[in-house]
């Protein structure tokens, strides 16, 4: 227990230490992405280091599925273009799901619950309201079957 606090500690920190900062200095920002899930994302970022972040599209897990996700931004290229990102969350899928990475999820009419963790890199283009990303991350199913999978998107967000 006590390492597994002093990991969440050190994480917190490099989170807190570094300097990420959304487009224009906006925080809320919408967008579209392709991959799994497909579908519309937001992003609200509370401050310059974290940000919440929702998507709704179709996906294997199960079509609709939601995702929720907190990130921390990591300035690891010393860049105010480039940054990476990772954080836990969770996705629910509703109907029918299946395919190559997830055949565990298979259900015809429930309702799925998983916990993911996301790593991506994500792009603000100066003077641009605009950030592309990049993202892979892994899920675990909890419910109605244990499994696990794979995610991978690709995306853009405009804050107006």
């Amino acid at each position: 227990m006590k390492k597994l606090l002093l990991a969440l500690s050190f994480v917190v920190m490099l989170g807190v230490s570094s300097y990420a900062q959304s487009p224009g200095g906006k925080d809320l920002g919408f967008g579209v992405m392709l991959g799994d899930p497909a579908g519309l994302t937001l992003k609200y970022w509370p401050n310059h280091v974290n940000a919440f972040v929702f998507d709704l599209g179709s996906s294997y897990f199960g079509s609709p599925r939601i995702n929720a996700d907190y990130l921390w931004h990591f300035n690891a290229f010393e860049s105010d273009i480039a940054n990476l990102y990772a954080g836990p969350g969770v996705a629910l899928g509703f109907g029918n799901s299946g395919g190559f990475w997830d055949r565990s999820f298979r259900n015809d009419n429930n309702t799925a619950l998983g916990v993911r963790g996301v790593f991506g890199v994500n792009i603000l283009p100066r003077r641009t309201p605009l950030e592309v990303f990049v993202e892979i991350g892994v899920l675990v199913g909890l419910t109605p079957d244990f499994g696990s999978g794979i995610d991978g998107a690709i995306g853009i967000r405009y804050y107006p």
